[in-house]
């Protein structure tokens, strides 16, 4: 298998969604010894989004939920991302099955295609094809 298809099913990403980034951001990198760095968000009211490294690898995000529409009651959490080959395969096979689309897709330059859903069970999650 090349490209996306290689690595369809696996979990691609994970971020934390928090309205107290400053005592993330410390508590990640004392416990887990991750390495911060800053990424402009596309959109300029959203902020800063925060990536944590480990020995010069990313392993997962951190944002500010608070300028998020509809996560006012929201409790912090860890979201997850899935890889698929194809996004709106996926889309139409979690409408098939029961999901829910929450997020239609959108791109983020050199991130992957991406949609937020829910499974059948009503579980949120992330899809995605990852870019390049």
């Amino acid at each position: 298998m090349s490209g996306a298809a290689e690595h369809h099913g696996k979990v691609w990403w994970s971020e934390l969604m928090t309205r107290d980034v400053k005592a993330a951001l410390h508590y990640y990198e004392t416990v887990c010894g991750w390495t911060i760095s800053q990424m402009p968000m596309q959109d300029p009211k959203m902020g800063t989004y925060y990536m944590g490294s480990r020995n010069d690898q990313p392993v997962a995000g951190i944002m500010d939920m608070a300028p998020l529409p509809g996560m006012e009651e929201v409790p912090p959490h860890w979201f997850t991302y899935f890889a698929v080959a194809d996004l709106d395969a996926a889309l139409q096979a979690t409408k098939a099955q029961g999901g829910e689309i929450l997020r239609p897709p959108f791109d983020i330059p050199g991130v992957g295609r991406i949609a937020i859903i829910t499974d059948p069970t009503g579980a949120a999650l992330g899809i995605m094809t990852p870019a390049g």
